[in-house]
């Protein structure tokens, strides 16, 4: 059995910029990793094998990737599917939902920089 990795933040546990152990500072934590969200949000639409992954994350060192994909497991928002891939657990699906908003919000910002200045 994989012993937990050290620095995989997790709710109860004091994380980068927290000692309280509160769940959101975990999930902060975690999200706040380079590359954590691409990867959760690359992997919206369906399983992606490892090689795809890293195509869809485009300058992502397979390093790295495995990293992520450590910490991803580990904290149950991402699982390895046999024959298919990495895809987001039900959990995944869950946090994945609440950034479908802050996308939307980020394409009206993205008008805004477009739109004429009086």
């Amino acid at each position: 059995m994989k012993m937990p990795a050290r620095n995989v933040p997790r709710p109860g546990r004091p994380v980068r910029g927290s000692r309280s152990g509160r769940p959101v500072m975990a999930l902060i934590d975690l999200i706040g990793r380079r590359w954590v969200l691409r990867i959760i949000w690359e992997l919206r639409g369906r399983p992606l094998t490892f090689r795809m992954l890293q195509s869809a994350c485009g300058g992502l060192s397979p390093s790295v990737l495995n990293q992520r994909l450590s910490a991803l497991r580990e904290t149950a928002l991402v699982e390895l599917r046999p024959d298919e891939g990495y895809g987001l657990t039900a959990l995944g699906r869950e946090l994945l939902a609440k950034f479908v908003p802050l996308a939307q919000w980020a394409e009206k910002w993205a008008k805004a920089f477009r739109s004429p200045k009086p």
